[in-house]
């Protein structure tokens, strides 16, 4: 994997942005990963290669500001409740423009784990004829106090156990993307955040995918994407948790093909026919 760094203004601030590309090349249908509150670019592994090499798509890969290579906090710099939507209104489109992804022509498909996946539907949300499908894995629609007690949790673990050393070894500054993550998530004023009334405006196709023991929330998170959203489709995993491409990586892998596969018949014909080809994993 061949890394590299965008600038972007954001807010008036040079930004890094680090990325990569994967998969097919050019002209091939493009999927973009979007990461988990505690991710980056280096933790999504090769997944995305393995995905993209299996639907013949072509992958971009980056870290959020704050994260993995991209430019961290700046001390005391403390994430506000809108935070993602500003990933999504402000950030995406800004990184699209920087790395020459024309959205409105491309339409790429989004695929987004957690935090990433609220971020995907916000930005579907906006810009809904500029998208041709959405994965979401364990995405928040709103705050559930299973995740607010997970999240305690991972607190304690950062300050007691080895969880920083661990982070470190995908993010320049773990400190950054940690408690950037971390105290917004358990700021009392992030209790009413909610994207639901967003939901309506996609136009995109969604899976949904959620582990049934996840332990950052319930199933309730896809299941009121699917009553708001009529071109959802759900994905349930058992013996699965918060990451189901990493703990199911085979149930994830043929249900997005499924996916993949047949929204792309129904979009354009040249684009779509190189991709028909049946895989089995």
């Amino acid at each position: 994997m061949h890394i590299q760094f965008a600038q972007i203004d954001w807010r008036g601030r040079p930004t890094r942005v680090e990325y990569a590309w994967v998969g097919a090349p050019p002209g091939a249908p493009l999927m973009v990963f979007l990461h988990e509150g505690l991710g980056s670019l280096l933790m999504w592994k090769d997944f995305p290669a393995r995905l993209c090499e299996a639907l013949g798509c072509r992958g971009l890969v980056y870290s959020r500001p704050g994260y993995g290579g991209s430019t961290p906090r700046e001390p005391g710099q403390a994430w506000t409740p809108d935070f993602m939507h500003q990933q999504a209104f402000e950030v995406l489109p800004a990184f699209f423009q920087a790395v020459g992804v024309d959205a409105p022509r491309e339409r790429p498909w989004l695929f987004g784990h957690s935090d990433g996946g609220s971020i995907s539907l916000l930005y579907a949300s906006r810009h809904a004829h500029a998208v041709s499908g959405l994965v979401v894995l364990a995405p928040h629609i709103k705050v559930e106090d299973q995740s607010i007690r997970s999240i305690a949790q991972a607190r304690d673990a950062y300050l007691q156990t080895d969880l920083r050393q661990r982070l470190a070894r995908y993010h320049d500054d773990p400190d950054s993307a940690f408690w950037g993550w971390n105290d917004i998530w358990l700021d009392p004023g992030f209790r009413s955040w909610s994207i639901e009334a967003d939901l309506a405006a996609i136009q995109a196709p969604v899976l949904a995918v959620q582990g049934l023991q996840d332990e950052y929330g319930t199933l309730e998170q896809i299941r009121g994407i699917a009553r708001r959203v009529s071109q959802t489709e759900l994905l349930e995993l058992p013996d699965c948790g918060h990451s189901a491409h990493k703990d199911q990586p085979a149930a994830v892998l043929r249900a997005v093909q499924r996916f993949f596969q047949t929204h792309c018949a129904g979009q354009d014909a040249a684009r779509a026919q190189p991709f028909s080809q049946t895989l089995s994993f």
